[in-house]
């Protein structure tokens, strides 16, 4: 069974940085994608940023592209999200998923594993 736990999350001003970290076990880490995605009040889960098992691909939403950067240990069996430049807009509840491949999709419906969520709170 694989497991995701997420931590990182906390109250921070706009303009400044967290970084959110999540630990996989429960499957050969390196084989699969990973995504961050996120869901403010009100609105549906959208994906943020994701990467392919060996990290050398990514993907960025528009909205975050420039300021976030995803990455990842497979020695740790972990994935990270730097958010540097956070904006109010970017406070949400931000959740790690595993893909069900070693490439990455947009798709939700490709994630098959979710960690219980950390949140994140931008203050203007």
């Amino acid at each position: 069974q694989v497991q995701l736990v997420e931590s990182g999350g906390g109250l921070v001003q706009a303009g400044g940085s967290l970084r959110l970290s999540c630990v996989a076990s429960g499957r050969t880490f390196s084989s699969y994608a990973m995504g961050w995605f996120r869901q403010a009040p009100g609105k549906k889960r959208d994906l943020v940023a994701a990467t392919s098992g060996s990290g050398g691909s990514t993907h960025y939403a528009d909205s975050v592209k420039g300021r976030f950067t995803i990455s990842r240990d497979n020695a740790k069996n972990t994935v990270y999200l730097q958010m540097n430049s956070l904006k109010p807009e970017d406070t949400a509840v931000y959740y790690c998923a595993s893909g069900n491949s070693w490439h990455y999709t947009e798709k939700e419906s490709t994630y098959d594993a979710w960690g219980q969520g950390t949140q994140v709170t931008v203050s203007s």
